[in-house]
């Protein structure tokens, strides 16, 4: 497919982009941009967090990821199920009872203003690294098959790419997201299904014959078993577990969409729903994964030394003129279903927890605006100095990195959550950077220790149960002082 063609699907895309933003942006007010009026449809909303949570990671990462995992990665996709029932019961009836705009205001009313403002910080440093990982894959084939040959350099690239984002999004936030989610989750699982359809009719299959490939395939091997590895069983799914705890439970980003819905029983039912297609879609993801490796061996194809490029090539060097436009409607809208979400809880949270957007709800837009480009420029600089050291699959990178980042909010609601007890509020700080310290001992150390160990995403786990213990620790020390004063 030509440049000048890719950038017209490029311009095509973008422009009902804005149409849609254009649309839900009609009667907005201040508080459409963090809570949508909690006006929005739950089924729109389930099926759109779908694309939101597969994002260019997903669409890029988790095919080529087989080759290395087989279908390993389904492990960790069962254990998100577990987290995401811990979300409906637990954490979603939390946030509506105390009707958050924020879900870090509950740090505040249950520890104190320290504690809320680490939570608050936590999370932007997450979502920034986070949405940062997940662009940067999708910037580098948009440069590649868009920009580049129009003489354009890799950081102007992922200018135009954010800019986009940040020009849809500004006004009316997830009110607008809410809909584009929907619109980009569409066309990025058409793409998968376009493309393996196309394989399968290329190697002359049958559905049931490549089918019947699949289960004999031992790339779509799931279950790992043994104690040392990182692909293994325990880890993946209890691993999945809290990832989607944190990543969604814990995550202002995926939150604030359940919560720009009108009630608490149809923000559960997003939740459930989400769960059925979460897990068809993936392995519809890694279906694709295991048809591509079996495509290259079939056609002869050589040349592929990076996982992360097995998808992108066969779909623009390999597929037909179809495939090509299905892949770059997919791959865009893998960039944008989940930076606009990002940059939006981004902007959500910084205006409410450090800004106190809802104290000064009507008199603060310019001010959210100058917010919301200040991290649309970090966002960008981060992917520029990712892509100077990249290495690996980034999947397997942004959960290994959640593990730190995410770590003490997951200490901080379970402790809150599952305890009544206080805490001395100003030592939040340094025991989560402690809890930080020893999770990098951990998993720097471990494979030194015991030959052959690799850490996986258990990270996250032990990083909340070293921020939980702290906090306890710190709960003996309020529980001394209070006694103290009492005298």
């Amino acid at each position: 497919m030509s440049p000048e063609i890719t950038l017209a699907i490029l311009i095509g895309y973008f422009t009902l982009l804005i149409l849609i933003s254009w649309l839900t942006s009609r009667r907005s007010d201040a508080n459409s941009f963090y809570t949508g009026n909690r006006k929005s449809p739950w089924f729109l909303v389930a099926f759109g967090m779908i694309g939101a949570s597969l994002s260019g990671v997903t669409f890029l990462s988790v095919p080529g990821w087989v080759g290395a995992t087989h279908f390993g990665y389904m492990q960790t996709v069962f254990g998100y199920m577990l987290g995401y029932l811990v979300i409906a019961t637990v954490l979603l009836p939390l946030y509506y009872k105390l009707q958050l705009t924020s879900i870090y205001t509950y740090l505040h009313q249950r520890f104190g203003v320290v504690s809320y403002k680490t939570g608050a910080a936590y999370f932007i440093l997450s979502r920034i690294v986070g949405a940062s990982f997940r662009l940067f894959l999708v910037a580098g084939v948009l440069h590649m098959a868009v920009f580049e040959p129009f003489g354009l350099p890799y950081w102007a690239s992922v200018g135009i790419t954010i800019l986009l984002i940040f020009t849809y999004t500004t006004k009316s936030g997830i009110k607008t997201v809410v809909y584009t989610d929907v619109l980009q989750t569409f066309f990025l699982i058409a793409a998968v299904i376009m493309t393996i359809a196309f394989i399968i009719a290329q190697m002359d299959l049958s559905l049931g014959q490549a089918v019947q490939n699949l289960v004999d395939d031992p790339n779509t091997q799931i279950f790992h078993w043994g104690l040392k590895g990182d692909n293994v069983f325990w880890k993946r799914f209890m691993g999945g577990a809290f990832i989607a705890l944190v990543m969604t439970g814990l995550d202002q980003d995926m939150m604030q969409k359940n919560l720009s819905i009108s009630n608490i029983k149809s923000a559960q039912k997003n939740i459930y729903i989400q769960m059925i297609l979460f897990i068809i879609v993936n392995i519809v993801f890694l279906s694709l994964g295991a048809l591509l490796f079996q495509y290259v061996e079939f056609a002869g194809i050589e040349g592929v030394t990076k996982s992360d490029q097995l998808f992108q090539t066969i779909a623009l060097k390999y597929g037909s003129p179809l495939i090509s436009f299905f892949f770059i409607l997919g791959l865009v809208a893998a960039a944008y279903s989940s930076a606009d979400s990002a940059l939006t809880a981004l902007t959500t949270s910084f205006c409410v927890d450090f800004l106190g957007y809802e104290r000064n709800k009507e008199t603060h837009i310019m001010t959210r605006r100058g917010v919301h480009i200040g991290f649309a420029v970090i966002i960008f600089l981060v992917i520029l100095w990712f892509n100077s050291i990249n290495n690996g699959a980034v999947i397997d990178q942004l959960f290994k990195a959640a593990g730190f980042t995410y770590g003490p909010l997951l200490g901080l609601f379970a402790f809150g959550i599952l305890t009544n007890r206080k805490i001395v509020d100003k030592q939040v700080v340094f025991i989560s950077l402690v809890s930080i310290g020893l999770t990098w001992t951990y998993y720097s150390q471990m494979p030194l220790w015991i030959e052959g160990y690799k850490a996986g995403f258990e990270l996250i786990i032990i990083n909340g149960l070293i921020t939980f213990a702290g906090l306890y620790l710190s709960s003996l020390r309020r529980k001394y002082d209070d006694t103290q004063r009492s005298r």
